[in-house]
């Protein structure tokens, strides 16, 4: 036993040095946080070992692992010029320098610019995605929780209507429940839809403030849904998404892909792993990634679970599902 470990240290074991400039004080502190805690963070999500002194720092660990981590140390200092570092921030740098290269061609990463904050894709299928939503009339983003689909979906939606090229954001979502019924449900219709809608509006309240988005919905310049209110509507000059699709049958989904007209951007966000249809419905989302591959004005964006941007702990949830191949 013990003959068999040795080698397997002695080969995949490395050490890597390097010096971050310039040197600052303030910036190498922002760095490493409160006693350390981005560095710990760094050492625990990647399994190596970190040690500095000022601004020369040296990792040890799988040579694989050292290398992620050098280049997430050095992304994590460049952002110091310009931003105060948080447990959440480092999270996302890391995932970023795991996460696959781009799958088309994009010379720079688009930065989406909403009154409240700036939004920055991370990962190559982020950035394929967000860049696809300008060139195409209808974009499709499919994948597990947590890989930011409807967050940025909103976010371009915000920034199309801040410069003007679209006059109204539609956001929709089909009013099927995760093993409830509405019908039980305390209020009228719009207090039973609401629930199932807020991840929308918490994006909205994100990056345009609370008070502003409430004054855009009762000026129907922000139009929130239940997808049975698309029906026998032409759609132009919007912003519409269409979030949950999984929940659509394929007559839904069908409906509501219609409904676009001049001046318009579609965008239909789903994870075909977690399907809330009764019975043996058909989901419309899975149909359509059939029928619409290869239309050109359409886009199709497949997320994996090395796209999650949420707590660590989302992306060994998903695998431990796919291992067990269930959804």
């Amino acid at each position: 036993m013990r003959g068999s470990q040795l080698p397997k240290l002695n080969t995949l074991q490395t050490t890597l040095d390097v010096n971050l400039t310039p040197a600052d004080n303030a910036r190498l502190a922002n760095l490493c946080g409160q006693f350390n805690e981005h560095l710990k963070q760094l050492e625990q999500r990647l399994d190596v070992d970190i040690k500095n002194r000022g601004n020369h720092f040296s990792i040890s660990g799988a040579a694989e692992r050292v290398t992620s981590a050098v280049t997430a140390l050095k992304d994590m200092y460049q952002s110091t010029e310009t931003d105060q570092l948080t447990p959440e921030k480092v999270h996302l740098l890391m995932q970023e320098t795991q996460m696959p290269a781009p799958s088309m061609d994009i010379n720079d990463t688009r930065v989406i610019n909403t009154r409240k904050k700036m939004i920055k894709p991370r990962g190559g299928n982020q950035q394929s995605y967000v860049a696809s939503i300008p060139k195409n009339d209808i974009v499709f983003g499919i994948g597990p929780a947590g890989t930011g689909k409807t967050y940025l979906a909103v976010a371009c939606a915000v920034e199309a209507l801040e410069s003007e090229k679209v006059a109204r954001i539609i956001l929709a979502r089909p009013a099927v429940e995760a093993g409830e019924r509405l019908g039980f449900l305390p209020g009228d219709l719009s207090e039973k839809i609401n629930p199932y809608l807020r991840p929308l509006y918490d994006a909205l309240y994100e990056m345009l403030g609370v008070e502003r988005v409430e004054k855009m919905i009762e000026k129907n310049i922000i139009e929130i849904a239940p997808l049975a209110f698309m029906r026998g509507r032409t759609l132009s000059d919007a912003f519409i998404i269409l979030d949950e699709a999984q929940n659509t049958t394929p007559e839904q989904i069908k409906m509501f892909l219609t409904r676009i007209g001049y001046g318009s951007t579609v965008v239909v966000t789903g994870d075909i792993t977690q399907i809330d249809l009764p019975g043996h419905t058909e989901s419309g989302l899975k149909k359509v990634m059939k029928l619409l591959r290869n239309i050109s004005g359409i886009s199709f964006t497949e997320f994996k679970k090395s796209d999650v941007v949420r707590h660590p702990i989302v992306q060994k949830i998903v695998s431990a599902y796919e291992k067990n191949g269930e959804v």
